[in-house]
């Protein structure tokens, strides 16, 4: 059996769009293409089979292979320049804070270049201590630096004697440490090393790539994993009195300033600012964690919009990743007539499939529908390549039975290089705070584990049962294109999991309903965390795991605000924003055991709602589903007024016997005590929910990620269905 696996240019396109796929085949040298509809997931016996409608397409059939590697991990570089190579002689200054000393050798600064041997450099070596390269010459402290602790470092190469000096300094901070300052000395030949390449900050250049390169056609190697602050190049032989002052603000002549870099500035962009007279500007390269704390920062500010000069180091990962950098292999332009749908590339080598997924939306300004599927894309690219669900043992307790991988899933454990998702950390274990759809990934597909974008298919399965009368959108286009996108719509529907949204999207949701739209939130846990959107890139979001919330890891004291808008990260109850405001419901309990169901409340007579239950005379709702046997599951939502829910909501149908797996979240326990993990705590529920809002509009929420495994159940013959179906054809109704 061959393998393959390949990615899209974008996600959302329209008619006389072109979207380009790359491809690398791992075995093999050619491999079959097919456009599809997707129209259901693949789900087994007791769901609609899976069946995608095969769509003509210029690019459908045989292609030749070929295998496209992964430039994984990330650096800054500055472009070659005649005034790298000094004069008379060189300092390098930097504060570093490393985070996997001992593990090999690590880039930090310098014009190294490790095909050539040439060039001059420091880094740490394999035992983890510092180290200069200068041509054939190494010299290194001897000293082991510490995990997470900020020093100064300063190298000097004297041109005219060969004279070489190095050394380390603790820089002081609120702990005791027993260490001191370190300087060695030692003597390469007369003369500054032959410097025709660029200078890096984090990796050493590796000569021409092989296969694709993520900077200039290079290839680069030994990342560092660490934090780089305020590096400084001079044109001369400093003291170390002049070191020091030189790093704490004191200005030399700018005939001796090579390069002094301020990596506070640009925060939200792509470049790393030199401040000194020539102006030697370069840029982050696999986007490497910006807005971080350097050696200066004191706690008197949080947010590094105010302070911007304690937040000058960039964080390097050898794992990060925003691009694999890969040539396209074919394309497919939207023909004009293609109705507006998910749809997917199936690869095929020699029996290995791999899917490619993307949207189609209408022609842009128009609608074909009244009816809108939102697509939850910026929470599918959240969870990209999770491979914290299998590197784990959580994953298997949480869910009370053994890990199911197929052979796709095998292709992230045994290639690390496909990069990271934001419920991972990094190599070094800081958390993983960028996440990128410009890579292959292995859980965006209409097959394995049901989640996100796979559950959301069960949602366009029972769309299609109905007849297909329904457009679908993405959350980059509503991020983007705002309340314009939503008007032709009478109703907007969810995904099962909408966790991640932007200040936009929520915005231009709440304006939506104001205006007498209607939103079928179809999941649980939404609306929960803040992202941000890269501001010129598509495809590239943040996140920042502040303080509370259910989280794979925790940012930082210091670090709660976005890089890429300064707005203050976490999630969205923290923010003054909990989905009860937009929802009526919010996260309150998950559990991935067993799903129960609802029970049908007094409140689901109301004349106001009486009409969802039409053809129905169940009191429990959904005690049935493909997703652990019931509707309402996985994860769930609750009211609660303080937090927003509005007054005249209705609970209609309320879950029950939710096992003890399932406990409060937790931004609901003050102080933890025996009752938060008892047998059954009736606090731990999801509410279906119903409400009303201006203009005539309205808000029907499930509560419940397991919701859309049960609308299908039993051939669409149900009382899940016939309830969802209801909603859907009132809410369609523009009838206030």
């Amino acid at each position: 059996m061959g393998r393959i696996m390949g990615y899209s240019d974008r996600w959302s396109v329209a008619p006389g769009d072109t979207v380009r796929f790359m491809v690398s085949c791992l075995d093999g040298d050619r491999y079959d293409a097919q456009i599809v509809r997707l129209k259901q997931p693949e789900a087994g016996p007791l769901a609609t089979p899976f069946a995608p409608d095969p769509v003509d397409a210029p690019c459908n059939g045989s292609h030749a292979g070929r295998l496209q590697t992964i430039p994984i991990g990330s650096l800054a570089v500055v472009p070659a320049h005649p005034l790298l190579a000094g004069a008379v002689g060189l300092t390098l200054i930097a504060n570093v804070w490393p985070t996997t000393p001992g593990r090999g050798r690590q880039a930090i600064m310098g014009t190294w270049c490790e095909a050539t041997r040439t060039g001059y450099g420091l880094e740490l070596d394999e035992a983890g201590k510092l180290t200069l390269r200068v041509g054939a010459t190494t010299l290194t402290t001897g000293v082991k630096l510490l995990v997470q602790r900020w020093y100064r470092i300063a190298a000097t190469i004297d041109a005219a004697t060969g004279a070489l000096t190095l050394s380390q300094a603790p820089v002081p901070g609120n702990s005791f440490h027993a260490e001191r300052p370190i300087m060695v000395t030692g003597q390469s030949a007369p003369g500054l090393p032959q410097s025709t390449g660029p200078l890096t900050f984090g990796a050493w250049q590796a000569g021409p790539a092989i296969g694709p390169s993520c900077w200039g056609g290079l290839g680069f190697t030994q990342h560092y994993n660490g934090r780089i602050d305020s590096p400084r190049l001079a044109a001369r032989v400093l003291s170390p009195a002049e070191i020091a002052a030189l790093v704490t603000g004191t200005k030399l002549p700018d005939e001796e300033v090579l390069a002094a870099w301020d990596f506070s500035r640009d925060m939200s962009g792509d470049t790393i600012q030199d401040v000194g007279p020539n102006r030697l500007h370069g840029v982050i390269v696999n986007q490497p964690t910006r807005a971080m704390r350097g050696p200066n920062w004191t706690g008197e500010s949080s947010d590094w919009k105010q302070r911007p000069d304690h937040y000058g180091a960039i964080h390097f990962h050898d794992d990060d990743l925003v691009d694999a950098c890969w040539q396209p292999d074919f394309d497919f332009t939207v023909p004009a007539d293609l109705r507006s749908g998910v749809y997917a590339v199936r690869l095929d080598a020699d029996g290995f499939d791999f899917w490619i997924p993307f949207f189609v939306r209408p022609t842009r300004g128009t609608a074909t529908s009244k009816v809108a599927f939102l697509a939850s894309t910026a929470t599918y690219t959240v969870y990209l390549n999770n491979r914290g669900r299998y590197l784990t043992l959580g994953t298997e307790r949480m869910q009370g039975r053994l890990m199911f991988m197929d052979a796709i899933d095998e292709l992230l454990v045994t290639m690390p290089e496909m990069g990271l998702s934001t419920y991972d950390r990094h190599s070094d274990g800081s958390g993983v705070a960028y996440a990128s759809r410009h890579r292959p990934v292995q859980n965006f597909r209409p097959t394995g584990r049901h989640w996100n974008f796979n559950l959301d298919l069960f949602i366009v399965d029972w769309l299609e049962h109905l007849g297909g009368d329904y457009d679908v959108i993405t959350d980059e286009d509503l991020h983007r294109e705002g309340l314009d996108l939503l008007r032709p719509y009478n109703v907007v529907l969810t995904g099962s999991h909408p966790e991640y949204d932007s200040v936009e999207m929520l915005d231009t949701l709440q304006a939506y309903l104001r205006q007498g739209g209607r939103l079928m939130y179809m999941g649980g846990n939404g609306f929960y965390w803040r992202i941000a959107h890269h501001p010129t890139r598509d495809g590239i979001i943040e996140v920042r795991r502040a303080e509370g919330g259910l989280r794979a890891w925790a940012a930082l004291p210091g670090e709660y605000h976005h890089s890429f808008t300064g707005e203050h990260g976490g999630f969205w109850r923290a923010n003054g924003r909990a989905p009860q405001c937009l929802a009526g419901v919010g996260f309150i309990s998950q559990g991935f055991d067993h799903c129960s169901y609802y029970r049908r409340t007094q409140a689901a007579s109301d004349p106001r709602i009486a009409w969802a239950f039409t053809g129905i005379e169940d009191e429990l709702i959904g005690n049935f589903g493909i997703l652990q046997g019931g509707a309402a599951g996985l994860e769930i939502d609750s009211v609660d007024g303080s937090l927003g829910t509005p007054p005249h909501a209705l609970v209609i149908g309320r879950s029950e016997n939710h096992s003890n797996t399932y406990e409060l979240v937790p931004e609901e326990v003050l102080m933890p005590h025996g009752a938060t993990d008892a047998v059954i705590n009736p606090e731990i529920h999801a509410d279906m929910t119903f409400f009303e809002t201006p203009g005539g509009g309205a808000v029907w929420s499930t509560g419940s990620i397991a919701f859309a495994g049960s609308m299908g159940w039993n051939g669409f013959n149900n009382n899940v269905f016939r309830l969802t179906t209801n909603v859907l054809q009132r809410f369609s109704d523009p009838e206030p």
